[in-house]
């Protein structure tokens, strides 16, 4: 999973995750032997190399005098033991003596480096670099930050193996203590398949955590879905409340499936009532449809406050949440570190949610799915990112054929104001209108939530409306992905000469990013027959479909290509920016690709280039398409007819330093506000903290999320826009740059 591999121009060390596609460089002064340890952990984390305290999937020894970094990594300076002893601020340079055992440098892959050797090290605008006052052994541990399902659960259909099997998930937690607010020490939750009994495997067993925490849902698939990420997150077992009638409320008889001693906690404690059990706490908790709303509250209440308690652990930070909540809280924070999960539940029920609210975290993602047995199989999937879980209710509304009232949603079309639009065409400006609206066309549905999360997955039937389509396949297909290739090989697919102006646009963006190796390949008017191979046998990471569609394909020259006639596509990322391309994107889906956007409705051309050049600024800084979307419905022609189909967590490069984020700027009379929304990626996920990279704000937070504004002065923004080439909203308009001297100031 982790190389190291000497380099020459420049001499150094390149670390590199074959699976995530993930690298990264460092310089030596010379060029380096490499030879690897055999002590790192076991492929499953579970055992650690003597030379380091952290999980770590390999090692090599370097001798050298010099470590550099060419980006401005956090860096974290442990003892011995492993405990945080510094954290180096933008612009500062520590020392490095007896006290420092451990450098822990958290970059696209994490590294710890074991130093017994005194020097120096710098945090610059710009770089990263570890001095050493003579030639030593330095000891490097590579971490890949991707988590993979160790293993299969098989569940039958009835609620009570379903318990079992969703207690079972939380032997991927790494520890209970508030570290595992830390994405990398939450793993993989186990796949869960449907069989005809229920099947644990030994080693899944034998690693859930005691945790002395118990949830007592109603007595019904939808509530189980619902707790699976808390029940996650707590290592919770879960059971049903005892029931008047015997049966939920699908009408299954509960009684009759029951199997003594599955789904309850270790001393088969009793609740009539649905409730949050500890050791000596009996927190109780809503029937009906207010059980999901009660349960994302909890998991935001618990994860929040996790993380604040954290800072006391061996990972010390100066989060913002922590400053603005500390004084209020009714408990002190680093006596409760030592403290039992049980213990700290209880003490956290005390603080009202209210209060915490606006210190949450933006939630990645909840997930609208049906109460069926099938969706169990998804659950390893949602609890992966902590996702919010709820059952699929929504508002209807008509076909989304061409003709149908898409209201805001819609574009002016050809016929009433002359504009090219992006549906396939016979002659000049003449839409396609297949599906008429007296087809079996799929029909809206508006979510009835659709506000709490950067992105909702709709995984029902239906084209979702301000949310994504999301696929199991998609999840699917990632887990099977072998090695990846070096470079990041983009296809530009252009077929009408009409639109030539996105694809030059886009040519110039996709390689403007100095760091990825991006390979761009341009097709212009492709015919069927060329297009099937490209999709089918070149192995592309993103491709961009610039031209026409209609839902039984994309127009080629010589007609269309209809996905679905695919055995299976070799495609990881696509843009389909074509009109009423949904039905192409969700085949892709389910032929091999991870996610990507589509239209569900007609486009009009000029808006469409203005949207394609958006997605591809920002899919190049490295934002997932959930952050993409988001970013360009807000400040770009993104309208709601586009959408995410498949995984919306999925991205085509890494972000330069941390996870990507949007740069705020208000004018003010004596300078400007400056403020950080970050997003969550695969490698920098919910509970990463993050910061800019500017020496005069202080701005650590939880991400995803937002800052509150900062005072700062025209020149330090110079500066740090001299260095970094973040998207930066100005007064509620986003900016591009690019260049030295270049900056979206006005």
């Amino acid at each position: 999973m982790i190389d190291f591999d000497a380099t020459t121009n420049p001499p150094g060390i390149e670390v590199y995750d074959s699976i995530e596609q993930r690298r990264l460089r460092i310089g030596t002064g010379s060029t380096p032997s490499l030879p690897t340890d055999t002590d790192a952990a076991t492929d499953d984390g579970t055992t650690l190399p003597a030379e380091f305290p952290f999980p770590v999937d390999t090692t090599c020894r370097i001798d050298t005098d010099e470590l550099v970094f060419d980006q401005p990594y956090a860096v974290k300076l442990h003892d011995a033991e492993g405990v945080t002893v510094d954290i180096l601020e933008m612009g500062e340079t520590a020392r490095i003596d007896e006290e420092t055992k451990f450098l822990g440098v958290s970059g696209p892959i994490k590294l710890y480096f074991r130093i017994d050797a005194s020097g120096t090290i710098k945090r610059q605008v710009t770089s990263l670099r570890i001095s050493l006052e003579e030639e030593t052994t330095t000891v490097v541990g590579a971490r890949s930050l991707h988590d993979r399902p160790a293993g299969t659960i098989t569940t039958t259909t009835d609620l009570e193996s379903m318990l079992s099997a969703v207690s079972a998930a939380a032997s991927a937690l790494k520890t209970t203590s508030p570290e595992r607010t830390w994405p990398t020490l939450r793993g993989h939750p186990p796949l869960i398949e449907l069989g005809d009994r229920l099947e644990i495997p030994p080693e899944i067993e034998q690693q859930r955590p005691d945790s002395d925490v118990t949830i007592v849902i109603p007595p019904n698939r939808s509530a189980l879905f619902s707790a699976a990420s808390l029940a996650f997150f707590l290592g919770a077992d879960v059971r049903t409340a005892e029931l008047e009638n015997g049966r939920d409320d699908a009408g299954e008889d509960i009684r009759a499936q029951a199997q003594p001693g599955t789904g309850t906690g270790p001393d088969e404690r009793v609740s009539s009532e649905p409730a949050l059990l500890t050791a000596d706490l009996e927190y109780p908790l809503p029937a009906g449809d207010a059980f999901e709303d009660a349960v994302a509250r909890l998991l935001k209440r618990f994860f929040l406050l996790d993380c604040l308690t954290r800072t006391e652990g061996i990972f010390r930070d100066d989060l913002h949440e922590r400053a603005a909540l500390e004084d209020e809280l009714p408990f002190d924070i680093e006596e409760l570190y030592d403290a039992p999960l049980s213990v700290r539940v209880e003490r956290y029920l005390e603080v009202s949610y209210d209060r915490l609210e606006p210190h949450v975290p933006r939630w990645p993602l909840t997930a609208h799915v049906p109460a069926e047995p099938e969706t169990v199989e998804l659950l390893p999937f949602l609890i992966n990112e902590l996702g919010i879980v709820r059952t699929a209710r929504g508002t209807e509304r008509p076909a989304a054929g061409p003709g149908s009232d898409l209201e805001a949603a819609s574009v002016p079309t050809p016929e009433s104001d002359g504009q090219l639009a992006r549906a396939a065409t016979d002659g000049a400006l003449t839409l396609d209108r297949a599906p008429n609206p007296t087809d079996d066309a799929p029909s809206l549905v508006e979510p009835d939530v659709t506000s709490e999360s950067v992105e909702h997955a709709w995984f029902c039937d239906a084209i979702p409306r301000g949310a994504s389509k999301a696929t199991v396949e998609a999840y699917r297909n990632q887990l099977g992905r072998g090695s990846r290739k070096e470079s990041i090989d983009i296809l530009l697919v252009c077929n009408d000469v009409r639109m030539i102006e996105e694809h030059d646009l886009l040519d110039e963006t996709y390689g403007n990013h100095e760091r990825v190796p991006f390979d761009v390949d341009s097709e212009f008017g492709v015919d069927t027959d060329r297009l099937a191979t490209l999709l089918t046998d070149e192995d592309y990471d993103f491709f961009h479909y610039i031209g026409h569609a209609t839902p039984d394909g994309l127009r080629c020259s010589d007609g269309k290509l209809d996905v679905r006639d695919l055995e299976s596509v070799d495609v990881s990322v696509f843009f389909l920016n074509a009109c009423q391309s949904y039905e192409q994107g969700l085949a892709m889906t389910r032929r091999g690709a991870y996610g990507g956007v589509s239209t569900y409705s007609d486009v009009e051309n000029e808006l469409a280039v203005e949207a394609g050049e958006t997605m591809a600024r920002l899919l190049n800084q490295g934002f997932p398409l959930r952050g993409a979307v988001d970013i360009a419905r807000e400040n770009a022609s993104l309208g709601d007819q586009y959408l995410i189909i498949g995984d919306g967590s999925t991205d085509i490069a890494q972000s330069d330093g941390g996870a990507p984020a949007l740069i705020e700027l208000d004018r003010r009379a004596d300078g400007y506000a400056f403020a950080v929304q970050s997003y969550s990626t695969k490698e920098f996920r919910l509970g990463t903290a993050t910061e800019s990279t500017l020496p005069t704000v202080s701005d650590r937070h939880l991400g995803p999320g937002q800052t509150t504004f900062t005072e700062v002065d025209r020149q330090s923004l110079q500066e740090y826009f001299t260095w970094n080439e973040p998207p930066v909203r100005l007064n509620g308009e986003l900016r591009w740059f690019h260049g030295v001297g270049s900056t979206p100031l006005e």
